[in-house]
């Protein structure tokens, strides 16, 4: 269990953090870019949660905790330790990118297909996740920029990019099915 008795610590004054494995680097570093970005994205989810309801919101509560276990495999690198660590790290796994894919089957079943591409925008909770989804797809480019310089879960990307695809179903869903899309105009404005 986590304790936070006191927020701040001073430690991180001169520009650097510790990550999960106890390893000081600076808060620049692509790692901590990486699960910051995350991060961000579940700050979006928290705001596209105030405009959602029931099988959505819970959807949403989940894959905030998923987030959060995200950015917890992304903040302890060195995977091969994990054998010895004092505890088992927290590592996304292929059940929670299955998820994903399960869920997404299920909200894409009822769409109609698109034939054009589609603005962010509708309702307020279609317009909040397709800021999630711009923000996850930031997430997942980062994370993909970390794994060439260090050892990354692959399970994160997989699952950073299956949930950009969630939001995007998702976003439809809330417009109607789709039918409230608002859909792009090539050259409309010309």
């Amino acid at each position: 269990m986590v304790v936070l008795n006191k927020i701040y610590t001073r430690t991180g004054d001169k520009g650097e953090t510790a990550l999960g494995n106890g390893a000081r680097v600076p808060k620049h570093s692509a790692r901590v870019n990486a699960y910051g970005t995350v991060d961000e994205v579940n700050a979006t989810v928290g705001l596209a949660r105030m405009h959602a309801k029931d099988e959505t919101d819970t959807a949403l509560s989940r894959i905030q905790n998923d987030l959060f276990d995200l950015g917890a495999d992304l903040c302890r690198p060195d995977m091969e330790s994990d054998a010895r660590a004092e505890y088992t790290p927290l590592r996304i796994t292929p059940a929670q990118v299955d998820r994903l894919e399960a869920e997404i089957d299920v909200m894409n079943k009822v769409l109609e297909p698109l034939r054009s591409f589609i603005l962010p925008g509708g309702t307020q909770l279609a317009a909040s996740l397709h800021l999630c989804r711009t923000v996850s797809r930031r997430a997942e480019r980062l994370t993909v920029e970390l794994a060439e310089i260090e050892d990354v879960n692959p399970a994160t990307v997989q699952y950073l990019n299956r949930l950009s695809d969630w939001f995007f179903v998702a976003g439809r869903m809330a417009n109607n099915g789709g039918k409230d899309d608002v859909l792009w105009v090539p050259g409309a404005n010309r």
